[in-house]
């Protein structure tokens, strides 16, 4: 399975590089991650980028404040189902200050809140990846969660 983590504008802060590193590469021990920064813009290029963005036949999971809570073990649930059905990419978008465009959000297999809170988009790509990889520790049964 591949993860492929698409978010609107770049990642700079050498301190959060150093930390998504450090998740990124627990993420590769059970899966191919791959990131993808695209350019910020109005939201048809916004849009056009992030689709582009997204390999075919993948499941897409657009982050969104008003999207469906959902518990960690839920998310390796879903990301576990996900693999069982030999899906080759899950998406994860962000979006940027303005959020994702809406044609994008509609067409998501699933809309995730990671809170009630809005997140800077640099901060909830951190805490979706560290999600990602207790997502993989909770299906392989392993002790990261407690």
């Amino acid at each position: 399975m591949r993860v492929r983590i698409i978010a609107v504008g770049k990642a700079k802060d050498r301190d959060l590089r150093s930390l998504l590193g450090d998740y990124y590469a627990r993420i590769g021990r059970y899966a191919k991650l791959e990131e993808v920064e695209v350019k910020d813009g109005n939201e048809t290029e916004v849009s056009d980028r992030l689709t582009r963005s997204i390999p075919d036949r993948s499941r897409v999971v657009a982050l969104e404040v008003d999207g469906r809570a959902l518990s960690s073990h839920e998310l390796a649930k879903w990301i576990g189902r996900a693999e069982n059905e030999s899906v080759q990419t899950v998406a994860f978008l962000i979006g940027g200050a303005y959020g994702l465009p809406q044609e994008l959000s509609r067409k998501a297999d699933l809309r995730l809140s990671m809170s009630a809170m809005t997140f800077p988009h640099r901060l909830a790509r951190l805490v979706l990846a560290e999600q990602i990889y207790r997502a993989f520790s909770i299906l392989r049964g392993e002790p990261y969660d407690h």
